[in-house]
C-alpha cells in the first residue's frame, strides 16, 4: 500500500478533525491511523493522520491548509528514509547500534557519512562500507573546525545530524543552520554530574537510578526539547564500571527510540516541549 502521513499544527478551534478528514475523504483515501492533541496552555492543535492511497501532494496540502486557520502548518510525508549524517568521537556504543540498525533496515534512514574528531572509530565504520571522515579539532578554533564539518555536511544535504556521543560543544552559529534537525543523546545525570567521569561521580554519590535523555539540540546545548528519557535501577553492588556499562546500554535504547520517532514523523515541537504520537 502507498502509506503516507499528513502532519498538521495550527491554532485550536472546533471542527478541525472533521475538516481535515473531510478533505481526505474527498480524495478517496483510507485513513488507517489518526492521533490528535491540543496543548491547552498554548491552544495549539496537533494531528498526525496515516492513510493509504495515492494523492496529489500539492493539491491535498493546499486544500487542507485552506480549511484551517491561517497560521496552519501542513505537511505530507511519504515516510521515505531520512538522510542523516552521524557525528561521533571515541565512544562506540551509540554509533555501533546505529550502524547495525541501518544495516538491517531498522532506522528508516540512510546514513550518508560518519564524521569524527578522532580516528578511533574508523575501523568500525569501514566494516559497514560507509564513508568515514576524520576531522581533528586539535589546535583549531571551534569555528574553524565547524567550517571543516560543513564542507562535508553541506554537499550531502542531510535531513538530520545525529550526535552519537559527539563530545564537542557546537557553536550557536552552527546549530542555527540546522533548526530542530540535530539530535543528541546524553546521560541523565545533568546537571548534577557535569564534566568528566560522570559515572565515577555517580558511584561516589551512591545513585540508585541512571538514565539517558535524547533531545533536539538548541543554542542552550543540553536544554533542547526532550524526545525520549529512560531510567534503570542500580544499587550498591554496582561499581563505577558497571554504572558506565549500564549507562551505555540505556543510551543506546533511548537514542534508537528517539530516532525511530523522529524519522517516522511522530514528533512535533511545541515551544521547548515535544508532542509525540507513538
Amino acid at each position: 500500500m502507498n502509506s503516507q502521513v499528513l502532519l498538521v499544527e495550527c491554532a485550536d478551534q472546533p471542527g478541525l478533525v472533521h475538516r481535515i478528514t473531510g478533505v481526505l475523504f474527498k480524495h478517496g483515501v483510507n485513513v488507517v491511523g489518526n492521533q490528535e492533541f491540543v496543548e491547552r496552555p498554548s491552544a495549539r492543535f496537533f494531528m498526525r493522520t496515516e492513510f493509504d492511497g495515492a494523492v496529489d501532494a500539492g493539491q491535498l496540502e493546499t486544500e487542507v491548509r485552506t480549511a484551517l486557520p491561517t497560521d496552519a502548518s501542513v505537511r505530507l510525508s511519504h515516510l521515505k528514509p531520512k538522510r542523516i549524517v552521524v557525528l561521533a568521537s571515541t565512544e562506540h556504543h551509540c554509533l555501533g547500534d546505529i550502524l547495525i540498525r541501518h544495516a538491517f533496515g531498522e532506522l528508516n534512514a540512510e546514513v550518508l557519512a560518519v564524521i569524527s574528531n578522532h580516528a578511533r572509530l574508523q575501523p568500525l565504520v569501514t566494516k559497514f562500507n560507509l564513508p568515514f571522515h576524520h576531522l581533528s579539532h586539535e589546535l583549531l578554533p571551534r569555528e574553524a573546525h565547524e567550517a571543516q564539518l560543513l564542507k562535508i555536511i553541506d554537499p550531502l544535504q542531510p535531513d538530520y545530524l545525529v550526535l552519537a556521543k559527539y563530545m564537542r560543544v557546537l557553536t550557536p552559529e552552527f546549530v542555527s543552520r540546522f533548526p530542530a534537525r540535530i539530535l543528541n543523546i546524553h546521560h541523565s545525570f545533568l546537571p548534577a554530574f557535569a564534566g568528566a567521569r560522570p559515572y565515577q561521580q555517580a558511584f561516589e554519590r551512591g545513585v540508585k537510578v541512571i538514565g539517558a535523555t535524547a533531545h533536539f539540540v538548541t543554542e542552550k546545548l543540553d536544554e533542547g526539547p526532550i524526545i525520549v528519557q529512560q531510567v534503570i535501577p542500580v544499587d550498591h553492588t554496582h561499581t563505577a564500571h558497571d554504572l558506565s556499562q549500564a549507562g551505555h546500554d540505556v543510551e543506546q535504547m533511548v537514542l534508537a527510540r528517539a530516532l525511530r520517532l523522529v524519522f517516522e514523523d511522530r514528533v512535533f515541537l511545541c515551544g521547548n516541549r515535544t508532542v509525540i504520537f507513538d
